[in-house]
């Protein structure tokens, strides 16, 4: 299988299950989309037509993409599916834990998947107990992995800042007793970022997400607080402050991009106006009927903005001030294995939220759904058909994907946008289909002319 576009200039082949990618002249772009459902004859005429070139022109390029074909770099055989429905079943150890240490925030955003912090459910925070048995169950189901990953969530998770410094240390106590080594993230709304809190995370955070839809009106129209006051004139100062003072370690500005704000290109300018430069764009997941929900008529303008943030990226990083798109980190000469391509992010088995109570839910967007809740810190895993229904989810397990070139690269998609959008997690959210296929597109541009790959991949 292969996929053919063009993007200002460039004429792109991506075999699908090689991961080869080839910058074609026209000639040889058209002749590869011909190439497999017509004879060699019909391919070298149809190019001596469309493109006024000589039959011996013709034969050689054909001759180019038989030897690709050959050498597995262009309908490349696809070697993987045999090894897609088992994999999760094989082993049920345990890598990521989303401790959700505040089911409460002291913001009031409208949008919030997670009902305003509370999980449809009672406000509450997570004791320093139940976070140590947290802890301990991760090491006790971690298996053979070295590296763990703790994501302290909320709701706000610094409205239990205190217990989250315990639990830091804790974890820390605990890495050379089990050989583990575990990464802490935090995800914060900023409005109770100070100076303890930024020296802390910059010292013990591994990466920390920071929520900022962008312009003030934009991020004002949703963000705002219990009095409906918004949170940019407080939050923008906090987070200048702890991005100055973090240096070179990892974060993330994390915006969502409604029916309000589909220029949200506008938005990531206005971030890189204020010195962020590690940026994330998220689409809005809601009730369709919510006047935020993106909707049909919406997706021409996002798809166009996707690409004008292409060339944005591409613009500053031929002016030296590169920066990154969450959505648009590819690596095209060394990416996630095939079994992470084909199984995805591993919800449910690999990856477990915990509630302030100790519950287990197979990711923090399926938190207060009776329906999904795993078990307990204290009884471990007991939905052993739950798990084994997440365990199925692949990138093989949806008949709508089967012939869907970009099937490798979302790994059969988000199981709880699936949810939400078909009230099944083997569902298939065809709107969210549709953006994450034109990012790819524009990931493999953005890469392709900033790179300096050009010149090391195929060219027929």
């Amino acid at each position: 299988m292969i996929h053919c576009y063009k993007f200002d200039g460039l004429n792109i082949v991506l075999d699908c299950y090689s991961g080869s990618i080839h910058m074609c002249d026209p000639v040889s772009f058209d002749m590869i989309s011909w190439y497999e459902t017509e004879d060699a004859d019909k391919v070298i005429a149809r190019a001596m037509e469309v493109h006024g070139i000589s039959r011996e022109d013709a034969e050689e390029c054909l001759n180019d993409i038989d030897g690709l074909v050959s050498a597995g770099k262009l309908y490349a055989e696809d070697k993987f599916e045999n090894i897609a429905h088992d994999f999760r079943k094989k082993k049920f150890t345990i890598k990521a834990l989303c401790l959700h240490v505040a089911h409460t925030c002291n913001l009031n955003c409208s949008y919030c998947f997670a009902s305003q912090g509370k999980y449809h459910g009672e406000r509450a925070v997570m004791s320093y107990e139940v976070g140590v048995k947290a802890i301990d169950f991760l090491i006790a189901n971690s298996g053979y992995h070295k590296n763990l990953d703790i994501d302290f969530f909320g709701g706000e998770p610094l409205m239990n800042w205190d217990v989250v410094k315990k639990l830091v240390s804790y974890g820390r106590s605990q890495e050379a007793i089990h050989g583990k080594n575990i990464r802490f993230t935090l995800t914060t709304n900023g409005v109770l970022l100070d100076d303890e809190v930024t020296e802390f995370c910059n010292r013990e955070m591994h990466n920390v997400v920071l929520s900022l839809d962008g312009r003030p009106e934009v991020n004002d129209r949703f963000r705002v607080d219990l009095a409906g006051h918004g949170s940019y004139e407080r939050i923008v100062p906090n987070f200048k402050r702890f991005v100055e003072a973090r240096g070179d370690r990892s974060y993330y500005m994390r915006g969502t991009f409604t029916h309000f704000n589909t220029d949200f290109v506008n938005d990531i300018r206005h971030m890189l106006d204020l010195g962020f430069n590690e940026l994330s764009m998220e689409p809005v997941v809601t009730d369709p009927s919510s006047p935020s929900a993106l909707t049909q008529e919406d997706l021409p303008v996002i798809f166009d903005q996707y690409e004008q943030l292409a060339r944005l990226m591409i613009e500053r990083y031929n002016e030296g001030r590169p920066f990154t798109f969450y959505h648009y980190m590819l690596d095209l000469t060394c990416g996630p294995c095939i079994y992470k391509r084909v199984a995805g992010c591993g919800s449910g088995t690999e990856y477990l939220a915990v509630t302030p109570w100790g519950d287990l839910y197979p990711c923090h967007q399926f938190v207060g759904d009776s329906k999904y809740l795993m078990g307990n810190l204290d009884t471990g895993v007991t939905n052993y058909a739950m798990r084994e229904k997440f365990a199925s989810c692949n990138a093989y397990s949806r008949p709508e994907c089967r012939d869907c070139w970009a099937k490798l690269y979302c790994s059969g998609g988000c199981a709880a946008n699936s949810y939400h959008a078909t009230s099944d997690i083997n569902g298939v959210y065809e709107y969210g289909c549709e953006l994450f296929k034109k990012r790819i597109e524009c990931a493999i541009a953005v890469k392709l002319k900033t790179s300096g790959l050009s010149g090391k991949l195929d060219r027929p």
